[in-house]
């Protein structure tokens, strides 16, 4: 089984495209506790490879699929939202639900670079995150999941043979 780790990006101050102190300190925190993985991904914005430094791990690439979903998609699924609202969006075969697919191929193929039994860590956005984790786990409930992820959460995907099988919510306590 390979594990797949998506989390938001950690606190920014208003306006600014770079972590603040305190969004420095809560990725540091959470990098103490995770980990360790063999590929770590972000999207092209600071703040996402800014905290995956701040938790500790060194960045092998970054992907402009999760800067944003566009206008088309933000109508469709405005940020924020609780996971099983974005799962019943996806079933709708719109802008949101090609976005989501997209990601959910992507995130196969950070998959594949990696060994069995390894994982990979993925951070990106609000929104962005939700969307690909309920792609991903079509057959999964998420109305236990509760509200849309802030900053540092995020799921852990399982993946065998070929295909996620189950998740788990990460929050920040």
């Amino acid at each position: 089984m390979k594990i797949l780790e998506i989390r938001r990006h950690s606190i920014r101050s208003a306006m600014s495209d770079h972590l603040n102190q305190t969004g420095i300190t809560l990725a540091r925190l959470i990098g103490q506790n995770i980990g360790p993985f063999d590929r770590v991904v972000t999207s092209t914005l600071p703040r996402t490879f800014e905290t995956a430094i701040a938790m500790g791990f060194a960045v092998d690439e970054q992907n402009e699929l999760m800067n944003t979903y566009g206008r088309e998609v933000e109508q469709e699924a405005p940020w924020p939202q609780p996971f099983v609202n974005y799962a019943e969006i996806i079933t709708k075969k719109g802008a949101a639900s090609r976005y989501a697919q997209k990601l959910v191929r992507y995130y196969q193929s950070v998959l594949e670079g990696i060994s069995e039994s390894r994982s990979a860590l993925v951070i990106n956005h609000g929104g962005v995150v939700e969307l690909g984790v309920v792609c991903s786990l079509q057959h999964i409930d998420f109305s236990t999941w509760g509200d849309s992820v802030s900053y540092c959460e995020g799921a852990r995907l399982f993946w065998e043979d070929g295909r996620f099988v189950n998740a788990e919510v990460l929050r920040v306590n």
